[in-house]
């Protein structure tokens, strides 16, 4: 079961983090013990290559959480290699039109639905090929996360939110205050108002509209503002926090 869809398809919020740097096998199962919904391992900006993530998605198994990976780019063909490693949703970065969304959905669905190539009896199977019945189910199963993050993305926004078979629709909110020429002012009004516009077009389609705030109290307000999967920042962000808090209620000797 993906524990990840299955929350926001019941309409509840998901809770989860992307890791960018600490990638031990054990960061999905603490993750897991934090009674998070997901993991997404970020190919693009961390430094996990292809033999690391596999690794990654392997030690997730039997915890519970939901593992995915941010791949580089949508010409990381096949985008369908990270889910045969046993992902469980990929996120695309730089989505800008219907015809790139409608690619992506096509890469990660096996046909009917996509076209998705077929070689079972492997890690995302965990090795035990059971013919026919699985095509479906794993079609089901697959999360598929576009980031919008530039101001051709936001211009085809509706667009890219209607294609059928996207789950959730992410702001890549640094690269979407450059494209909009007012880098990293994230209360300016230009700012708030597309993530406005992202959540009522995620809700209007029926998918969730997602996002990393970098601190509790914006997450709350992102909650609150319609935003159902959720990074608890990064475990680059966290886990600086936690040292600084830690290191300041320490006298040095």
């Amino acid at each position: 079961m993906n524990r990840f869809l299955n929350k926001l398809r019941n309409g509840e919020v998901a809770l989860g983090q992307m890791v960018l740097e600490l990638f031990t096998p054990g960061i999905g199962p603490m993750l897991a013990a934090c009674d998070l919904d997901f993991v997404i391992y970020d190919m693009e900006h961390g430094r996990c290559d292809i033999a690391g993530v596999a690794e990654m998605l392997a030690s997730c198994r039997g915890t519970g959480i939901t593992p995915m990976a941010r791949v580089p780019d949508l010409e990381n063909a096949p985008l369908s290699r990270i889910l045969d490693l046993g992902a469980q949703g990929v996120m695309v970065p730089r989505v800008e039109t219907r015809a790139q969304m409608e690619r992506i959905v096509a890469e990660l669905k096996y046909p009917p639905q996509g076209k998705r190539g077929v070689a079972l009896g492997l890690a995302h199977d965990l090795y035990q090929s059971r013919g026919a019945s699985y095509f479906p189910e794993a079609n089901a199963e697959t999360a598929v996360i576009a980031i919008i993050e530039t101001v051709k993305g936001f211009e085809n926004l509706d667009e890219i939110v209607s294609v059928p078979g996207l789950d959730v629709a992410w702001v890549g909110h640094y690269d979407l205050t450059i494209s909009m020429g007012i880098p990293c002012q994230f209360d300016h009004p230009r700012f708030l108002e597309a993530m406005d516009r992202l959540a009522a077009s995620a809700a209007k389609h029926n998918i969730a509209a997602g996002f990393l705030p970098p601190t509790p109290a914006a997450a709350q307000h992102w909650i609150q503002k319609g935003f159902r999967a959720i990074s608890l920042g990064s475990d680059v962000g966290v886990f600086l926090e936690g040292v600084r808090a830690f290191r300041g209620q320490v006298v040095r000797a």
